[in-house]
C-alpha cells in the first residue's frame, strides 16, 4: 500500500457520504467518551493506573467503553498532549509497549519498542510489547487512520515512539527528582534506573506509581544518534521464542468458551448467487448447527455453515447440493483479457507522463516490447479469518487486520450497532502481503453476517468463521493482471532518445474509499509507482484501467511489482545492445541526481565480487536496482540455466534505507521479499480464470518456491543516520528483473513474460 500523507486529509470531500457518516459517528462517540473521562482531570497527566501499580502514556484519545472511565485527552489537542496507553511500566520495571500496527512477520512487535525503549533509556531484558486494537490511539500519525501497509511503521511511527520514551523518561525523572527533593537536571537515567547524585538509583518500577502524577512534558530533547545503545543494533525478535517453540497465537488460534466454526460455500464466480439450495446431507452431519444463507463480497451469496468445529463445517459444506446463478455477473477468462489488454496496449491511454516521441522514428536503434504480467494470489500462510462474538448491542471481533479502525466500522454497519460498541482484538497474523488491508473489508464483513445470521437462527455463541487454503486462493483478492507495451529509440551510445511506455491493468483504489486522492486524470497512482526514476529518460507514459470482475488489491510492493521488471530488464537491454557495462550504464544515467541509488548498487556490486569473481562455468550476474517505499534496494545475481530451466545461485543485496533500527530484520525483510520476488519468475505462479472460474486451489497449483529453490542472500546496508524509509516492500521488486537479466545474457533473450517462459 501506497500513499500520499499530503493528500489523505483533502480526500474527506470526496469520500463517500455513507463512509463518512460512519466515520463522523465513531469520532463522535471518541469525542463523548473523552469528554466524559476527563471530568477534573489535569489536561497533561497519567491517567491509568494498572494493577500491577504501573502507568501508561500514550499520544491519542481511546475510544473503547471499556477504557474510557480510565482514559483521557480530549479530542482535538495535539498528539503530544494526549496521554493515553502507549507504554506501561509495571512494579517490577516491566515495561510493557503497544504496537500502533499489526505484526504479521515483519518485526514490528520488536523494532518500535526498540525505538520508545532507547529515549526510555530501558531495560531491554524488561521489555515487551503488545498489539493496539481500533482505538483511535493507535491510528497511524501521518495519515490520521488505522495501517500497516506501504512500509510505513517505522518510517511514520519513528519520531512519535521517540517522543514517548523520551515523555516517560521525563516523567520518571520528575518522580525521582521530587521523592529525593534535588532538581530534576540533577539526574540522569541508565538502563531502568534514574540515577541520582552520589550515585542512588530507583528503579523504573519503584517510581511508576509517582510517575502518573507528573505533568507529561510539551517538548522533549531527543538524544544524538551518536548515543544510540538499542537502536542500530541487531537484535534478537521478541516474539521469536513463541514463534519458534510454536507457542504464538495467531487469529487462527482464537479459542473462546462455546465458540463455533462456519465455513462459506462461495459463489464460483465472483458476484454470483444460490438458485438452489438442498441443504438436508449438511444438516444431517453430526456436529453442524446450522445453514445460512449469508452476503459475500461483490454483491454475491453464499452459504455458511456453522459447526462445532472446523471439520464438520468442511464436511457440511461438501455435502450441499447448490446451484449457483452467475447470469447477472460477467465471466472474466485470462486468454481473452490477454488479447484485450493487448488491443488496449496499442493505443493511447490516460497519459501520466508527457514527452516529446518525434526523435523515436528517427532512432538508430529500436527496442519493441510487451511484457505479460498474470494475476497473482497474496497466499498468506495463515488463511483469512475472524472470530465474532455478539453481546446484545456490542460485539468484539477477533483477527489479523491492517485496518482494524475500517474494519470495525464496517462490521457496525453490518452488524447494525454502534462503531463505539464494536471492539477489535488484533491478533498477530501468519502473513498478509496485503491481503488483510481490503478497503471493503470482506472477510470481515461476511464473518459478520454469519455471526449475525446464526443469532437470528437462535445461536448465541460466539462464531469463528475460517477460510481453507483453498478459499483464500480461489476466493480473491489478486494483485492484478498486467501488459506493458514499450517503444524505445536510442543512439549508438546507449543515448535513449525516445521511450513510449503504455500500461494496461485494473485499478487497485478504483471504487474504494482511496480513489479520491489516489486516481488522478483517470490514473490510479499505484499502477504507475515505480516508472522512470531514476533514470533521466525522455518517457511519455499512458495507461488504460479497464474494468473486469475479477476482485484485485495490493500485492506486496503493490505497482512495483511490474513496473521495476519492465523498467530494470529494459534498461539492461539498451546496455547490451550497445556493448555497455549494465552496472556502469546505469550509474552515468542516474548522474548525480540519486546518490542513494549509486550506493545501494556500488555496494551490492562490491560485496558480490562482480566483474571481478570468476563465475562458474554456464553462469551469469544479473543486475536490478529499485526505489519503492522511500527504500532502495539493489541486486547482483548469479544464475544458470540449464535444459530451458533457470536457476538462481546466489544474490547480493545494496540497501539503503536510511537509518536502520533494526538491522535482524531489515535482513529478514531483504530476504523475505527476495524469495517472494522468486516466487514471480517460477512456473506455476499465476492466477487464471476461465468462464469467470479461478483455475488454482492451493499450492500444488498455485507454485511458491521450495527450499532449494532459495539461495544464500547477502544483505548489505548503506550507513546513514537519517530517518528510516520503509523496508516492508522494497526487497522484492528488484529481484525478478536481476534474475531475468542474467537469464538474458545466457540466452540472449529477455523473458518478457512472468512466470518465465524460456521455451
Amino acid at each position: 500500500m501506497h500513499f500520499d500523507p499530503s493528500a489523505v486529509a483533502a480526500a474527506r470531500s470526496h469520500m463517500p457520504k455513507n463512509l463518512l457518516a460512519l466515520m463522523d459517528k465513531a469520532q463522535a462517540a471518541t469525542d463523548s467518551i473523552a469528554s466524559d473521562a476527563t471530568d477534573g482531570v489535569a489536561r497533561r497527566t497519567f491517567l491509568k493506573v494498572t494493577a500491577a501499580s504501573g502507568f501508561a502514556l500514550g499520544a491519542f484519545p481511546l475510544v473503547s467503553a471499556a477504557q474510557g472511565a480510565a482514559a483521557a485527552g480530549p479530542a482535538g489537542l495535539k498528539p503530544h498532549e494526549q496521554p493515553s496507553a502507549f507504554v506501561r511500566i509495571d512494579a517490577d520495571g516491566t515495561v510493557t509497549v503497544t504496537i500502533n500496527r499489526l505484526d504479521f512477520g515483519q518485526g514490528v512487535q520488536t523494532g518500535l519498542p526498540m525505538i520508545l525503549a532507547e529515549e526510555l533509556d530501558a531495560d531491554w531484558s524488561k521489555v515487551r510489547s503488545v498489539h493496539g486494537d481500533a482505538n483511535p490511539a493507535y491510528a497511524d500519525p501521518a495519515f490520521g487512520m488505522h495501517l500497516t501497509g506501504g512500509s510505513n511503521s517505522i518510517k511514520n511511527s519513528y519520531t512519535q515512539y521517540r517522543e514517548l520514551g523520551a515523555r516517560t523518561r521525563a516523567m520518571l525523572v520528575g518522580a525521582a527528582a521530587a521523592q529525593w527533593s534535588v532538581d530534576a537536571s540533577a539526574l540522569r537515567t541508565s538502563n531502568g534506573f534514574v540515577v541520582g547524585p552520589g550515585g542512588k538509583k530507583l528503579g523504573y518500577g519503584q517510581l511508576a506509581e509517582a510517575a502518573m502524577k507528573q505533568p507529561v512534558p510539551e517538548k522533549v530533547t531527543l538524544k544524538d544518534p551518536k548515543q544510540f545503545r538499542i537502536i542500530g543494533k541487531p537484535t534478537g525478535r521478541l516474539d521469536a521464542k513463541a514463534k519458534s517453540s510454536g507457542q504464538q497465537d495467531y487469529g487462527i488460534d482464537v479459542r473462546l468458551p462455546g465458540m463455533l466454526t462456519a465455513v462459506v460455500a462461495r459463489p464460483p464466480v465472483f458476484g454470483g448467487k444460490v438458485k438452489s439450495l438442498d441443504d438436508s446431507a449438511a444438516k444431517a452431519i453430526k456436529g453442524v448447527k446450522a445453514v445460512l444463507r449469508v452476503p459475500t463480497d461483490r454483491g454475491g451469496e453464499g452459504i455458511a455453515i456453522v459447526a462445532d468445529g472446523y471439520w464438520p463445517a468442511k464436511q457440511g459444506r461438501d455435502a450441499l447440493k447448490v446451484e449457483w446463478d452467475t447470469s447477472a455477473v460477467t465471466k472474466p477468462d485470462t486468454a481473452q483479457l490477454l488479447m484485450q489488454y493487448r488491443e488496449f496496449a496499442a493505443k493511447p491511454g490516460n497519459v501520466a507522463m508527457q514527452a516529446d516521441m518525434a526523435p523515436l522514428a528517427g532512432a538508430a536503434h529500436k527496442i519493441s516490447a510487451e511484457f505479460v504480467f498474470p494475476y497473482l494470489a497474496h497466499a498468506p500462510m495463515e488463511p483469512l479469518n475472524c472470530t465474532v462474538k455478539l453481546d446484545g448491542d456490542k460485539a468484539e471481533l477477533w483477527m489479523g487486520t491492517q485496518m482494524p479502525g475500517l474494519d470495525a466500522m464496517a462490521a457496525a454497519k453490518t452488524l447494525g450497532l454502534q462503531p463505539q460498541n464494536v471492539k477489535v482484538h488484533t491478533q498477530m497474523a501468519g502473513g498478509g502481503f496485503g491481503r488483510r488491508a481490503i478497503p471493503t473489508s470482506d472477510y470481515v464483513v461476511e464473518a459478520c453476517g454469519v455471526a449475525k445470521a446464526a443469532r437470528t437462527a437462535g445461536i448465541t455463541a460466539p462464531v469463528r468463521t475460517l477460510w481453507s487454503r483453498e478459499d483464500d486462493i480461489k476466493g480473491g483478492y489478486y494483485r492484478p493482471m498486467h501488459v506493458h507495451r514499450a517503444e524505445i529509440g536510442f543512439d549508438a551510445q546507449g543515448k535513449i532518445l525516445a521511450w513510449d511506455h503504455t500500461i494496461v491493468g485494473q485499478s487497485i483504489v478504483k471504487g474504494s474509499p482511496f480513489e479520491a486522492f489516489m486516481v488522478k486524470n483517470g490514473i490510479d497512482a499505484t499502477a504507475i509507482e515505480g516508472m522512470k526514476e531514476p533514470y533521466d529518460v525522455p518517457m511519455k507514459l499512458s495507461v488504460h484501467h479497464p474494468d473486469v470482475n475479477v476482485p484485485v488489491l495490493w500485492w506486496r510492493s503493490v505497482g512495483s511489482t511490474h513496473t521495476a521488471y519492465a523498467m530494470e530488464t529494459l534498461i539492461d537491454e539498451v546496455a547490451r545492445a550497445t556493448k555497455q557495462d549494465p552496472v556502469a550504464y546505469r550509474l552515468a544515467l542516474m548522474g548525480d541526481k540519486h546518490p542513494r541509488h549509486k550506493a545501494a548498487l556500488q555496494l551490492a556490486v562490491a560485496q558480490s565480487g562482480y566483474g571481478k569473481k570468476k563465475l562458474a562455468p554456464g553462469c551469469a550476474w544479473g543486475v536490478a536496482v529499485h526505489e519503492s517505499f522511500q527504500s532502495v534496494v539493489a541486486y547482483v545475481v548469479e544464475a544458470s540455466v540449464k535444459d530451458g530451466t533457470p536457476k538462481l545461485h546466489s544474490i547480493t543485496a545494496g540497501v539503503h534505507c536510511n537509518l536502520v533500527v533494526n538491522p535482524k530484520s531489515v535482513e529478514a525483510q531483504v530476504q523475505g521479499g527476495a524469495l517472494m520476488g522468486l516466487s514471480m519468475c517460477l512456473p506455476g505462479a499465476a492466477i487464471t480464470l476461465k468462464d469467470g472460474v479461478v483455475e488454482q486451489s492451493n499450492f500444488g497449483d498455485f507454485a511458491v518456491p521450495r527450499i532449494t529453490d532459495m539461495p544464500q542472500v547477502a544483505v548489505h546496508i548503506v550507513p546513514s543516520a537519517e530517518p528510516p524509509t520503509g523496508m516492508g516492500e522494497p526487497g522484492l521488486p528488484p529481484l525478478a528483473p536481476a534474475f531475468a537479466n542474467a537469464v538474458a545474457r545466457l540466452t540472449g533473450k529477455t523473458p518478457r513474460e512472468l512466470p518465465f517462459k524460456l521455451a
